[in-house]
């Protein structure tokens, strides 16, 4: 359901063929590149959130969707003219999968999906007025946020719907898409900003899993916010310190926008960078001790084919 209300009005307008200025925006390359690559994604998360699938085949039709979309972009297209175009695809084509993954990953809590991305596709919205964001994209970006708006009561605490990997795999691509125009019109400063947290979060969690040589291919609950609820915090109590860190990026990401100095943007991504680290530190501390034998309402395991299914 959630997965047909994010990509259902993407599709009808790329693909539609009426001739009018909408169709003909929507039906670019890139645009359908994206919305046949999710689709995809889509499918690939239906069948394993019914059969979980091994870790193999799950990446190579990730990578397979992540490569149609990138093949898609524009050859004048380009983040940092310095880097040679093709090591720069590649890196783009490693980052998309990454935050693919990651959005997947990091919906192992109810409304966490809705607090991260709310923000960041409401500010996306807003960049679109100031032509940092493709018309194309600022229309998918109002898509996004009106089927997560219309997603958001369900998937309150304690959560009656879950996104599932049928919805945050495409969801995850989709958004990394969007990140990637941004990016692409000479606001890397903006597109790191606004899924700071998520980026921070889930990079940190699967670096300390392989230093450790832990499993990190298989699903567990060491997510930073996932380590605040075993901790003693309450779903809400996450929830809200992670909404309130994201509100702040989406208005250092605007400003960034807003007034071009490259002064503002190293101090913008210092600020972010800070008030990430604090919440990264604080739903790290210990403060009681989550019931034994079980796990706080809301909170499931992440990071493997599980990942984001409901307990």
């Amino acid at each position: 359901m959630v997965a047909a209300a994010l990509l259902v009005p993407i599709l009808i307008a790329a693909l539609s063929s009426d001739g009018g200025a909408l169709a003909r925006l929507l039906a670019a390359p890139p645009v359908v590149a994206t919305a046949i690559a999710a689709v995809g994604l889509a499918v690939l998360g239906l069948v394993d959130d019914i059969r979980p699938l091994p870790p193999l085949p799950r990446l190579v039709f990730q990578v397979a969707a992540v490569t149609l979309v990138v093949v898609a972009v524009p050859a004048d297209w380009r983040i940092v003219e310095a880097v040679p175009a093709i090591l720069e695809r590649l890196a783009v084509a490693l980052g998309l999968l990454w935050f693919v993954n990651l959005v997947n990953f990091m919906d192992g809590l109810d409304w966490m999906t809705v607090v991260e991305l709310v923000p960041l596709t409401a500010a996306l919205v807003v960049l679109t007025g100031l032509d940092a964001v493709p018309p194309a994209g600022g229309l998918v970006a109002l898509a996004l946020l009106g089927a997560l708006l219309g997603f958001a009561p369900f998937n309150r605490p304690r959560a009656r719907l879950f996104l599932g990997d049928v919805g945050s795999l495409p969801l995850g691509l989709v958004t990394g898409w969007l990140l990637l125009g941004l990016a692409g019109r000479g606001h890397l400063a903006a597109a790191l900003l606004l899924p700071l947290y998520y980026l921070a979060d889930a990079t940190l969690t699967l670096m300390r899993r392989v230093v450790r040589r832990e499993r990190f291919w298989e699903a567990h609950r060491t997510h930073f916010y996932q380590r605040a609820t075993a901790g003693g915090l309450s779903v809400p109590e996450v929830i809200g310190r992670v909404a309130a860190v994201n509100l702040v990026l989406a208005g250092l990401a605007i400003g960034t926008v807003a007034v071009a100095d490259v002064r503002l943007d190293i101090a913008a991504l210092l600020l972010g960078a800070a008030l990430v680290a604090a919440l990264l530190a604080d739903l790290s501390r210990t403060r009681r001790r989550a019931p034994a034998g079980g796990t706080p309402a809301g909170d499931r395991p992440t990071g493997g084919t599980s990942a984001g299914d409901a307990p």
